[in-house]
């Protein structure tokens, strides 16, 4: 919307995901297929274009800030009791079993990087793009074993556990100790404001864990883990080689096993180290249906999609100092086969969007980040509901 009407040199072309820019550059370079295919995205987003505009035209009227968290997740804290994490602060994991970790691969994603539409292990059979994804398979598989038996890829990760609690504000306060006398950091959250003309709430993150008043102790957890450390070093192997396609499927076999690294770390926190639901036991399709107890989500993503969050999540943990994953100036992780995200327990805890929010929450959070409302809005820009005014610009 932004983007395309003032860039005339070639095409802006919008990916939803970095995997996907492998098949749009290669239409691109395509002497063939070029010239069709950037006619089809300028149609494309030409039409986008009229809907946003029509769209912009209608009301679209929002819950103030005030009504949203007065809607908030109904939570009985009184008759709740928080299971104390068996360890406080982090612990790290070093050079962790890539064979253990490829045993909680979710394989539909990685057909997905490869343009090729279908579940996982349906898509095999699939009429379509059955043959092409069994090759691919197979070629998967027979590099995965390779990394795993000559050790191409270092696992680490880095997990913690802190008293917490919400406060009245939609933030969650973070401590060193059950007395919350040191508070180490502040965890910001956003909350929905659509208009609810039914019994649904408005979520926030900071409903799922317990306030102050409810006069309990809850816990929060955090965790970043990668299994990018050697990814570079294969890829460049295979690029030096002329073998592009290789070097490509390394890296999408790293980015599937940091988020089985994630998803096996997440296992062993609610069995284990938190042990919240230490009877759990979950095939590897309920896992990746989400059919556990307790959430893990990610700054950047829709319960929270402010990426600066990332910040005070890496200093909890310290995670470039124990596991060396850093954040770059613009809070993407490296390696870039990394995942990072937060921990929360309670039942009723679960994933939502946020959506689109309104200048009264953008001008409080802003406020409670200690930070300008220009900065906050260009890192708020996709879920704004309104268009910053000059003088905010």
């Amino acid at each position: 919307m932004k983007i395309d009407p003032n860039y005339n040199l070639s095409q802006a072309i919008h990916v939803v995901d970095a995997s996907r820019a492998v098949g749009v550059v290669s239409k691109l370079l395509s002497d063939t297929a070029r010239g069709n295919y950037i006619e089809e995205i300028r149609s494309e987003y030409k039409e986008m274009a009229e809907r946003h505009a029509k769209k912009q035209q209608r009301p679209d009227t929002r819950a103030t800030l005030a009504q949203a968290r007065t809607n908030k997740t109904p939570i009985d804290w009184q008759g709740y009791k928080p299971v104390r994490p068996d360890f406080l602060g982090t612990r790290v994991f070093d050079n962790y079993d890539l064979g253990e970790i490829a045993e909680y691969i979710d394989w539909t994603p990685f057909f997905s990087t490869w343009e090729l539409v279908g579940t996982y292990p349906h898509i095999l059979e699939d009429k379509k793009v059955g043959e092409a994804a069994r090759s691919l398979f197979d070629d998967a598989q027979a590099m995965l074993k390779q990394m795993v038996s000559e050790k191409w890829l270092t696992a680490r990760a880095v997990i913690g556990f802190w008293p917490a609690h919400a406060n009245q504000t939609d933030d969650i306060e973070v401590f060193a100790d059950e007395d919350r006398i040191n508070k180490l950091a502040t965890l910001h959250t956003l909350r929905q404001q659509m208009l609810r003309r039914n019994a649904r709430p408005n979520l926030a993150l900071s409903d799922f864990i317990a306030p102050l008043d409810a006069g309990i102790t809850d816990y929060i957890g955090g965790f970043a883990v990668s299994t990018g450390f050697g990814e570079s070093a294969i890829a460049e192997r295979f690029e030096r080689a002329n073998d592009d396609y290789s070097a490509i499927l390394s890296k999408a076999l790293a980015d599937r096993l940091a988020e089985a690294f994630a998803e096996c770390m997440h296992e062993r926190v609610r069995k284990q180290f938190w042990a919240y639901a230490g009877d759990e036991n979950l095939g590897n399709n309920a896992l990746i249906a989400e059919d556990y107890q307790g959430i893990r989500p990610a700054p950047g993503y829709p319960c929270q999609p402010d990426h600066r969050e990332k910040a005070t999540l890496f200093k909890l943990l310290q995670a470039e100092q124990t596991v060396g994953i850093k954040l770059t100036e613009n809070y993407a992780m490296q390696p870039g086969s990394a995942v990072s995200g937060l921990y929360f327990s309670h039942p009723q805890s679960q994933y939502f969007g946020v959506g689109k929010i309104e200048r009264d929450q953008v001008e409080d959070y802003a406020k409670r980040q200690g930070v300008g409302l220009r900065e906050t809005e260009k890192w708020l820009g996709p879920i704004l509901n309104y268009e910053p005014t000059r003088e905010d610009a």
